[in-house]
């Protein structure tokens, strides 16, 4: 697995941008060797939480840029997702407690998965708002297996 700088991107805080560029952080990270279960956990993470940055970051503006930086250890990988959008509310993470799912079909949220995911899989969650930015950090820490 090589470490250092993996990636930096950025793009439009669009549901087809953000798609796009999930694809290709999750291929640039499969590039230099981080196995694929590892990168179905950091796709499934970097989507929900690039989709709450276009659904509810930008809610109400005219989309603007998201930047990723991802920096790839041997036994972790940090991603800081940046954007221009409007804060948490509360400046907080939100709890990530997964939404009562009923009896049956009928019953099922239709959302409130999203933070839940997030909280389970990565190792570290950090959040700021400085100077008009939001600074979500997600920090994923890989077991090694024998």
């Amino acid at each position: 697995m090589q470490t250092g700088k993996c990636l930096d991107l950025s793009f439009l805080a669009t549901q087809s941008k953000a798609s796009a560029g999930v694809a290709r952080i999750s291929q640039d990270l499969e590039a230099q060797g981080l196995p694929a279960p590892w990168a179905g956990d950091v796709k499934i993470a970097l989507a929900e939480a690039i989709n709450n940055v276009v659904e509810h970051a930008y809610a109400g503006l005219t989309p603007a840029e998201v930047e990723i930086r991802c920096q790839l250890h041997k036994t972790w990988l940090d991603v800081l997702i940046t954007d221009t959008g409007n804060p948490l509310p509360g400046l907080c993470i939100p709890d990530g407690i997964l939404a009562p799912l009923g009896s049956t079909l009928s019953e099922l949220p239709e959302g409130g998965f999203g933070w839940f995911l997030i909280h389970e899989l990565t190792s570290e969650i950090r959040y700021e708002r400085s100077n008009g930015r939001n600074r979500l950090s997600l920090r994923f820490d890989f077991v090694q297996t024998v």
